[in-house]
C-alpha cells in the first residue's frame, strides 16, 4: 500500500492585530496627544523603528483635522498594531472635505501634510464611513516593518 507523501504542516495563522482607540477634543493639543500615544504604542509593542514616521504622519493627519475640519468636535484615532506593522486612522466628522496631497514638495502650505504622509508611509488613503450618505471620513496610513517609514 502506498502512503501519501508527507506534507509540511500549514503555517500558523498570523496573529490578529491589536486595536487601540483614542478620542480627543479637536484642539491645538490634539496632534501632540495623538502622536505621543502612537509613539508609545509602537515602542511598547516592539516597533521602535516605526516611531518617527508614525509620529510625523499622525501629527500631519491630526493637524489637517484641526485646521480644515473645525466642525469636528471629537477626533478619533484608531491604531491597529500587528506583527508586521501598524495602521493609523484619523476620523473626523466632515466627509465632504476630501484631502488632496501635492504632487511634489513645493513652497505652498496646503497639501504638504499629505505629501509627507504619502512619502513616509507604505500606503495611505481616505475612507468615507456611514453608508450611502457618509457621516465621517478616515484618513489612514500604514507603516510596514522594513518599509518606507523605518528609521
Amino acid at each position: 500500500m502506498k502512503t501519501a507523501p508527507a506534507l509540511a504542516p500549514p503555517a500558523p495563522p498570523a496573529e490578529p492585530p491589536t486595536s487601540y482607540r483614542l478620542t480627543v477634543p479637536n484642539g491645538a493639543t490634539a496632534p501632540g496627544v495623538a502622536r505621543d500615544l502612537v509613539a508609545a504604542l509602537l515602542r511598547s509593542t516592539g516597533h521602535p523603528q516605526l516611531v518617527e514616521a508614525a509620529r510625523l504622519c499622525t501629527s500631519e493627519a491630526m493637524t489637517n483635522v484641526h485646521r480644515h475640519a473645525p466642525r469636528t468636535r471629537l477626533v478619533h484615532v484608531e491604531v491597529s498594531v500587528g506583527s508586521k506593522g501598524v495602521t493609523v486612522c484619523v476620523v473626523d466628522d466632515e466627509p465632504h472635505l476630501l484631502p488632496e496631497p501635492q504632487e511634489r514638495f513645493t513652497d505652498q502650505e496646503r497639501g504638504l501634510g499629505l505629501y509627507l504622509i504619502c512619502t513616509c508611509s507604505d500606503a495611505w488613503g481616505v475612507t468615507l464611513r456611514g453608508g450611502l450618505i457618509a457621516k465621517t471620513k478616515s484618513v489612514w496610513f500604514r507603516l510596514d516593518e522594513g518599509g518606507r517609514g523605518v528609521a
